[in-house]
């Protein structure tokens, strides 16, 4: 995957990623190969800097090692225009590069299976196609493809003398092949020689045999070989069609070929067929595929059935920014994929909640989850609080929620704070009592009630703990016994406490050291020792905004204290917890309402959820803490809700509704595909009308050949669908699009540059600037202008537009004519580009990208009407080469 090399484990289950390993380096050519005497496959990896190794698995430690390095660029050479060409040995006896015409470059291995000195040798073919070593040859053979000065197309086979360090005549060859021949498939012993696939027809060659069979029109692009004595491969089109080409034979004699259609994949960059009809596609310009080989054919007449997709967002020709569900979260919409895997690509950095239930809940003020035992992995009930009442919610035996009563608990108020205790028995907290309540038998144990007088504000607990404030700052610690509750300690502070927590993060995970404590007027937080309830830290927190909620907390084995702040804010600290001191004090902004901050686990991992109006998850990755938007609209309380039915899931309270559901994985961009069947070229998106503008390609192929036709399309921006379409006219291309609105007009416009490209003209000389409206969801052409060559670029400049047309840059006014219509008129330009491909503006400044002249600052002078250019920078690249 261009920089990086992803392993991955076939199971029954589908691939199964082990690791992920980062090169430094765009990856040219990737082969694997057994030396002589080794127990498994190493890699061969050559870069797009002429940067090579030898990689091998480490079963042991589960890792890579590099076996050897090295560098084989040349200090002189034109690189090939066909790309790199890497090629092994099927002997080991060396390694064949071409990186630069007229040379190939060895790399010989020595008798440990070591690389040695590599050299190069001259070769004579120029426009070098394909090249391949060939099977069974006494001395390392490579058959060439190539073309000559005629366009006419051969192959030829040389020896590689190794002592000689030269080529020798090899011991066939083959002239005048098929005019689109590209690929070149060696076939091993005991058949030997090679396939070549053109476009018009496939051809098998060896020093004794030759067979041919035509084909329909199409670009082979990738081939994988399915047996290992190479009589079938899978070949795979510029299309996407997936066949299945079959050597007949007799014995060592090749007889024919045949070839037949299995079915549509992606259009494949590489076929490799891993075992018992499983096979991998990778593409290129759509998503990779795990596909499985079917012996009967579905409704469709298809062999293949997809089983497992691998997204790929490239190759992004074009993407826009917008915020469409309006949470202030950006997501990234892409112009993905090419031909007919071409697709619209909404990204989003967050976490996705997949629904498992829900239901209308109005007025929630918080949620626990409980157990029926304490010994139960699973949670049974969900407490529900409201502001003058308690509910509670149970699974029953088909797996559906329904409202149940636990007689101890007392439901006719709100309650403040719920938790599991120990010896089979669960807390509630009131604003006039602590209740210590059975699982088992649901009856009340004991009851702890707040003094005459006073009310409890705030409640925390943990398994064997809580601890509670009462107005006017008392703060009371008790201890959960055996059906008892325990009055310890109590200590009366000079202001009101906001809000407290004693989550347990040391050794002991049902007690807790250490009390964080936030607190009215000083605007403070504070440590307080467990049980005697002594202070130990106090971190003020500056501003006029009173904490909200506190958590004692612990990432990857360090200790933290986040604090949220009524305002949206989070405070982190680092915590000692053998000291109870606070470092390392960070603060991030999260949202603009206060935040509610609860545990949860995902995957044996806990992370922490902070609710409010942009709702957040907080993990740590490499012991520094990250911060990742959960795809919801505001979240009042959450509370972790692990059932048998709804496993790993979360209960989240939202406006108006309670709903259950599992999160995705932490970390991880959220990419929904629109296909398209055709290629997006430009994309733009407009507020006012709620739409996103296309410009497209579509290929269109008939039985004799292959069109294109360009469109211009408007998409719902909720439901992606084709709402509205404008064809262009034939040979005219979409070369950019634009949303923007002019002065003295009030309406906002799409305006699309186009270029008629047409076979015979270098650089278009024509194309056009269309001016669209969006009316009742319809794409109106409102005004057009012709322009003198291609519109590479256009902009919005002063209420004006401004284009980018060949080698000048254009500045036109939008009039309105006396009928009432509007049409684009020619204000002033600025000539002296070559190429202009970029536009940007700020103010009256003008940035523009040419093809050859690098960047240049122009600047839009308003009193005299002109275009003048300030500076042109000339950005030079010097390859610096060591003498």
């Amino acid at each position: 995957k261009c920089t990086r090399i992803e392993i991955h484990l076939l199971t029954p289950q589908g691939l199964q990623p082990m690791l992920d390993v980062p090169i430094y380096g765009r990856i040219a050519t990737l082969e694997l190969f057994r030396p002589y005497g080794e127990a498994q496959d190493l890699l061969f990896i050559a870069t797009d800097k002429y940067k090579i190794c030898v990689l091998q698995w480490d079963a042991e430690t589960s890792e890579i090692i590099t076996k050897s390095n090295g560098d084989v660029s040349d200090r002189i050479g034109r690189p090939t225009d066909n790309g790199q060409l890497g090629m092994i040995d099927p002997d080991c006896r060396l390694i064949g590069l071409h990186l630069y015409d007229g040379l190939f470059k060895v790399i010989p291995f020595d008798n440990k299976g070591q690389l040695k000195e590599a050299f190069n040798i001259r070769l004579e073919e120029l426009q070098v196609l394909d090249i391949k070593f060939l099977y069974g040859c006494s001395k390392p053979t490579i058959v060439v493809l190539y073309q000559d000065n005629k366009d006419a197309r051969h192959v030829k086979t040389y020896e590689v003398a190794l002592k000689e360090k030269d080529f020798v005549e090899g011991p066939w060859s083959q002239n005048n092949l098929d005019n689109g021949a590209g690929l070149v498939i060696p076939v091993p012993r005991p058949l030997g020689g090679v396939i070549i696939i053109g476009e018009e027809t496939i051809v098998y060659c060896s020093a004794t045999a030759f067979k041919a069979i035509p084909i329909r029109p199409s670009i082979t692009r990738a081939y994988g070989r399915v047996d290992a004595d190479g009589s079938r491969y899978l070949l795979s089109d510029h299309n996407g069609l997936l066949h299945l080409l079959v050597i007949t034979h007799e014995r060592e004699r090749v007889t024919g070929l045949k070839i037949e259609l299995l079915g549509e994949t992606s259009i494949a960059s590489t076929i490799s067929y891993l075992d018992n009809a499983f096979v991998f596609v990778g593409s290129n310009y759509g998503d990779s595929q795990l596909i499985k080989l079917n012996l009967q054919p579905d409704a469709k007449g298809s062999y293949v059935e997809v089983l497992e997709r691998y997204v790929n967002l490239g190759p992004i020709v074009d993407f826009c920014v917008v915020d469409l569900e309006r949470q202030g979260q950006g997501q990234v919409v892409t112009c993905s994929g090419a031909y007919k895997d071409g697709s619209l690509r909404i990204v989003r950095n967050g976490i996705g909640i997949n629904e498992q239930a829900s239901v209308e809940l109005q007025g929630i003020k918080g949620m626990w989850s409980l157990r029926s035992s304490t010994d139960d992995p699973y949670d049974t009930f969900l407490v529900v609080s409201f502001i003058s009442e308690t509910r509670i919610l149970a699974m029953n035996p088909d797996d559906e929620l329904e409202e149940t009563e636990i007689e101890g608990f007392d439901s006719q108020v709100q309650t403040l704070c719920c938790h599991d205790a120990i010896h089979n028995q669960l807390l509630q907290v009131t604003a006039s009592s602590v209740r210590l309540v059975s699982s088992t038998s649901r009856e009340l144990c004991n009851e702890w009630k707040a003094p005459s007088g006073y009310s409890v504000n705030v409640a925390t607990a943990n398994a064997t703990q809580v601890l509670l404030a009462t107005g006017g700052g008392h703060l009371v610690f008790l201890e959960v016994g055996d059906g008892i509750l325990t009055e310890v300690k109590y200590e009366k502070l000079e202001y009101e406490v906001s809000c407290l927590d004693i989550n347990p993060i040391g050794e002991n995970s049902n007690a807790s050291q250490l009390a964080a404590v936030g607190m009215w007027t000083d605007m403070s937080v504070r440590i307080f020792s467990l049980p005697d309830l002594k202070l130990i830290t106090k971190e003020h927190l500056g501003g006029e905004i009173i904490p909200r909620s506190v958590l004692l907390c612990a990432f990857e084995g360090v200790s933290y204290l986040l604090c949220a702040l009524g305002d949206g804010h989070l405070f982190n600290f680092l915590l000692n917890l053998s000291t109870g001191e606070l470092s390392d004090r960070k603060k991030v902004s999260l949202g603009t309402q206060p935040i509610t901050l609860r545990t949860f686990s995902s995957k044996s991992t806990t992370h922490v959820f902070a609710a409010s109006d942009r709702p957040t998850v907080i993990y740590s990755s490499n012991k520094k803490l990250l911060y990742s938007n959960v795809n919801l609209k505001e979240v009042s309380h959450m509370c972790p809700f692990n059932s048998a039915a709804f496993p790993d899931s979360l209960a989240i309270a939202k406006e108006g509704e309670l709903t259950i559901g599992t999160i995705d994985d932490i970390q991880k961009l959220h990419i929904r595909t629109i296909p398209l069947g055709e290629h997006a070229r430009r994309i733009c998106h407009q507020e006012q009308s709620r739409t996103f503008a296309i410009c497209s390609l579509k290929y269109c192929q008939s039985n004799t050949e292959e069109s294109e036709m360009h469109f211009v399309r408007l998409l719902d921006d909720q439901t992606f669908e084709f709402i509205s379409t404008y064809p262009l006219d034939t040979y005219e291309y979409g070369c950019c699009i634009l949303s923007c609105s002019f002065a003295d007009d009030s309406n906002t416009y799409y305006c699309v540059g186009t270029a008629y490209v047409l076979p015979e003209e270098s650089e278009p000389s024509k194309g056009r600037i269309l001016v669209f409206i969006v009316e009742d969801g319809k794409l109106q052409l409102i005004a057009e202008k012709e322009t003198k060559g291609s519109v590479y670029s256009l902009n919005a400049f002063n209420g004006k537009l401004l284009a980018a047309i060949n080698q000048k840059i254009q500045l036109y006014k939008w009039m309105l004519r006396d009928d009432g219509s509007r049409e684009l008129q020619s204000e002033c330009g600025h000539h002296g580009h070559i190429l202009a491909i970029y536009v940007q503006t700020r103010g009256d400044f003008i940035v523009v990208g040419d093809l050859m002249k690098s960047i240049s600052l122009l600047i839009y002078k308003v009193c005299d009407n002109v275009l003048v250019c300030l500076v042109i920078i000339c950005l030079c690249i010097f390859r610096l080469m060591h003498s």
